[in-house]
């Protein structure tokens, strides 16, 4: 009885949810912009070399460098008098 008291109310609130009229399209003011070609593009062949050498690491997992942070061990054991 329960399960069929259970399927009765999720359809009534179901046909309720749909049959109701709300209307969603608005219209939208829209904006017209023109295009503009340019041909004249100005090209510099400039190269410019650093002789700095820095050493990076790549780590494979997000937060590798945290969690080696947090992960520490104390280097003497406290003894329990």
């Amino acid at each position: 009885m329960k399960a069929i008291l259970t399927l009765t109310f999720v359809l009534f609130f179901g046909a309720t949810a749909i049959a109701q009229n709300v209307n969603t399209d608005k219209k939208i003011a829209t904006i017209e912009m023109g295009v503009v070609l340019t041909t004249n593009v100005k090209v510099e062949n400039k190269i410019t070399t650093t002789t700095e050498s820095k050493v990076t690491r790549v780590y494979k997992f997000k937060n590798t460098r945290v969690k080696k942070a947090l992960v520490f061990e104390t280097k003497a054991a406290s003894k329990i008098a």
